[in-house]
């Protein structure tokens, strides 16, 4: 037990249910004991909460825990007083009334532990029961918020060591994340003046997780793909940009016959927080979201994440891709990538760059290019995430979407060079386009812009009739190979990069390594169209009998049936999944549909 003793551990049992410490927990435990500042930083689902919840339990006074997400606290003060830990929080969803009774338990020692929101720190009657009470050790939950460098600066982190200076006594400091850059985590220590702290990092690493890029043409073919090898009640969340998003992919899974539902800003709280409800009890078990939804969920069986649009930035998509397996089981973290999603979130910075400091938009910036160079690589990605919070993977990983893939290898130089060339010939007129005009010049679209610019008359122009496709993924290469570069701005163009040169030397060769792509059969090309006219059949009967379509027959079934392909009734009762009721109630319905494929 690492020195612990037997108290913690009989805590850890009674209080928890558990009858050892996880990696790293019982360190942590005891230099908060010894009177030591902390800094954990580990892995979503790791149990960093057991770091600041057990010792509370064996000291005296109250714990004062900081956290910024009102849905985390409210979940984890519910599931203390449970546990016979009685514990309180302080947000804005109390109303007067509520936070006078709680501020009045406090004065009269009825928790162990307070949950606050950061911007209630330094109000007056907060400070004013602080100022006479034990406060034996504060916990500053999500610590990365304080860091500009962070994914989710909030500066209402910045007053906490003026709370710290506000108290009699120094509280020993504990602070937790799961995801922070070494330069994030230099940020922590020095903003939170931690003295002489232990740094404990337990690994980024979450092994159950699987990771894949999909560069989709079509996102939403791609994702009713990856949805159909699930089970009905597979537990899911489908991350979305915008708020339109969200409202489009949850249309189209009801119209498919998902049990989904959806989670956003533009919703009232009372919707929000039932579909919440749903989702939990797994009367919904796919959540379709914007990154509103998330922060302090605590759902074990979410067996997939998809991102149906980039994230802004790696320490997000971490985040949230690890909401997935919380449980240890195999989960799958999917991303669907798209050009567009690197132009949203710049078209977000611009927006907000008047409240940010160029420091931060500097930051932001940064971090997406960071992000877009993940959708790009061909390295293994786990390896990539890895090597980005600063460790140092062994080669690959045998478990993302690269390592499993096969590539094959194209020898683009010409390509490369006439891209090059075009680019190089508009800079030389004094100017930059973006990457369609580019495409246009040089597969000789003859459109209002090229002509408005003259670049109907370079040397360029129709010099190619390479797809639209490969030109973007060409290009796309080039960028990240540095040979161009693409600005930052709202309306980003091309421009030279630093290698440009060496590319258009005589005897270069530029070899782009890229996923082979799956030949598809005719055969399967039927199936999936049966696949889809199956669940079109099952949602039909759903509504006609007022039930859940996966009530009528689980998505495996439907597969065994385009499997199988039944002419008849007793055929049909082959079909894993169908037995003699439902095939009297609905086997002429499924057999007549499957007759026209076969």
């Amino acid at each position: 037990m690492g020195g612990l003793g037997l108290e913690a551990t009989e805590i850890l049992k009674t209080y928890f249910g558990y009858d050892s410490f996880r990696y790293g927990q019982d360190g942590l435990i005891g230099d908060i004991l010894d009177g030591r500042d902390v800094l954990g930083i580990m892995p979503t689902g790791a149990g960093k909460s057991i770091c600041f919840q057990v010792p509370t339990m064996m000291l005296g006074g109250v714990t004062i825990v900081v956290s910024p997400l009102i849905s985390l606290m409210k979940d984890q003060v519910n599931a203390l007083n449970q546990l016979g830990i009685p514990s309180a929080f302080l947000n804005s969803t109390l109303t007067e009334r509520q936070m006078e009774k709680a501020l009045y338990n406090a004065e009269n020692g009825v928790y162990k532990l307070i949950y606050v929101a950061p911007e209630r720190l330094m109000s007056y009657d907060f400070l004013a029961f602080c100022a006479h009470a034990q406060i034996p050790l504060l916990a500053v939950d999500e610590a990365h918020c304080i860091s500009q460098w962070g994914q989710d600066f909030r500066p209402s982190y910045t007053a906490i060591p003026n709370f710290v200076a506000q108290l009699q006594k120094r509280p020993v400091i504990a602070a937790f994340t799961a995801t922070a850059t070494p330069r994030v985590r230099d940020d922590i220590l020095g903003k939170l003046n931690l003295k002489s702290p232990t740094v404990m990092i337990s690994g980024f690493d979450r092994p159950n997780l699987s990771f894949d890029v999909q560069h989709a043409a079509d996102k939403g073919r791609t994702l009713y793909s990856f949805l159909s090898d699930k089970d009905d009640h597979a537990s899911g969340i489908i991350y979305c940009t915008t708020r339109k998003d969200v409202e489009r992919v949850h249309a189209n899974l009801l119209r498919l016959g998902y049990a989904a539902t959806r989670y956003h800003a533009g919703l009232d709280d009372a919707e929000r927080a039932a579909n919440q409800e749903d989702f939990l009890h797994d009367r919904a078990p796919v959540m379709v979201a914007t990154n509103a939804f998330g922060m302090g969920i605590d759902k074990s069986n979410v067996s997939f994440v998809v991102h149906y649009n980039m994230p802004k930035d790696i320490e997000a998509y971490y985040q949230e891709a690890g909401r997935a397996g919380r449980d240890g089981a195999p989960a799958q973290c999917l991303m669907l990538y798209g050009d567009k999603d690197y132009a949203t979130h710049m078209f977000f910075i611009e927006e907000a760059r008047e409240t940010l400091s160029k420091e931060e938009e500097a930051a932001k910036i940064h971090r997406l290019n960071q992000m877009r160079a993940y959708c790009h690589t061909h390295q293994c990605l786990r390896g990539h995430i890895l090597e980005y919070f600063g460790e140092n993977p062994d080669g690959r990983c045998g478990n993302c979407g690269n390592c499993n893939a096969e590539f094959e290898e194209l020898d683009i130089t010409t390509d490369a060079q006439k891209i090059i060339s075009c680019v190089a010939r508009m800079e030389n007129g004094g100017q930059s386009f973006g990457l369609a005009t580019i495409i246009d010049v040089l597969r000789g679209k003859d459109g209002e812009k090229v002509r408005q610019w003259g670049l109907n008359h370079l040397p360029t122009f129709g010099i190619t009739q390479t797809t639209k496709v490969k030109l973007a993924a060409i290009t796309a290469y080039l960028i990240a190979q540095g040979y161009l570069h693409k600005t930052t701005d709202q309306f980003p163009v091309i421009k030279l990069g630093k290698f440009a040169k060496q590319a258009l030397a005589k005897d270069t060769l530029l070899i782009m390594r890229q996923r082979k792509q799956a030949v598809v059969t005719t055969e399967e090309m039927v199936d999936a169209a049966l696949l889809e006219a199956l669940k079109a059949l099952r949602l039909d009967l759903a509504k006609e009998h007022n039930l859940p379509a996966y009530t009528i027959f689980h998505n495996t079934t439907l597969l065994d049936m385009c499997a199988k392909k039944p002419a008849n009734i007793s055929e049909f009762l082959r079909v894993d999944g169908v037995g003699q009721v439902k095939a009297d109630k609905y086997g002429d319905a499924f057999l007549s549909v499957i007759s026209g494929f076969r």
